[in-house]
């Protein structure tokens, strides 16, 4: 994604006007019983409002968490819930830009079913703290939860992190911004990998954070090869004041028991 961070702030107003080709590429619903876990709910079901996704944590409605809160609002029980493999891991409630869960170890399987409750928690965070802007006790407790739901057994894993913080131009080309973004997350879902994408709105001096969770550094990698990420990195002086990125290590620690952040060392 990289220079295209802080766009989603225009799409409302782009959606119309800036009509972006992408490939379909078709849901795939299960024909099975859902499982003793969460399950996930085909996403055509959700919102694609940019705020909600965003700040709200509304992905987090596309899990089917078993128990009595889920059963109580279930009006039809005998028409079966439609499923998918494809969870909404980003602002973009679109096809292309979902996480294939088929591609997924159960470890990571979890933590990208928690991830779609990260919202930020403080109205600064763009320039706030990584771990106090966002709600990753929050992230961390769900990936404790699910782990009970699954009889798996959590052991300390780790993640790659990519943050970006940037501050835009006074003047920019939204449509550019849009298109670069929109474009370059669709080719990192191609590529595998990226378990969540966030991004926030522009403050009053348009400055903003954005931030890729990966599986793995390979991946993150591989994710950034493709020509839309190029024409993203070119376009970073016409768009950008600044924009800086760094990465980390987020491990989530035995029994999911809480979580260590620290710069990303080979």
């Amino acid at each position: 994604m990289a220079p295209g961070t802080d766009l989603a702030y225009l799409a409302s107003e782009l959606r119309t006007a800036h009509d972006i080709t992408v490939p379909k590429k078709s849901l795939k619903i299960s024909a099975v019983a859902p499982s003793k876990g969460t399950t996930v709910l085909d996403p055509s079901l959700l919102t694609q409002d940019f705020d909600l996704l965003r700040f709200e944590a509304a992905a987090l409605d596309q899990l089917n968490i078993p128990g009595p809160v889920c059963d109580a609002k279930d009006e039809n029980p005998s028409q079966p819930t439609p499923l998918s493999t494809f969870l909404i891991s980003s602002p973009y409630n679109n096809p292309g830009h979902y996480l294939d869960l088929e591609d997924l170890d159960t470890a990571n399987l979890i933590f990208s079913k928690a991830l779609t409750a990260l919202k930020a928690v403080r109205s600064d965070y763009a320039t706030a703290p990584y771990t106090e802007a966002l709600n990753l006790n929050t992230v961390v407790q769900l990936v404790g939860d699910f782990a009970k739901e699954e009889g798996f057994e959590w052991k300390e894993h780790g993640f790659y992190v990519v943050i970006f913080r940037s501050k835009l131009k006074e003047i920019v080309d939204s449509e550019l911004l849009y298109a670069l973004d929109y474009e370059s997350h669709r080719e990192a879902c191609e590529s595998g990998g990226l378990l969540k994408y966030w991004f926030g709105a522009p403050s009053s001096e348009r400055r903003n954070l954005a931030t890729c969770f990966w599986r793995s550094r390979e991946d993150a990698y591989a994710g950034g090869l493709g020509p839309w990420h190029k024409k993203a990195r070119a376009a970073g002086r016409e768009l950008y004041e600044y924009i800086v990125f760094t990465t980390h290590r987020f491990t989530i620690l035995d029994g999911a028991t809480g979580f260590t952040f620290e710069d990303w060392e080979k």
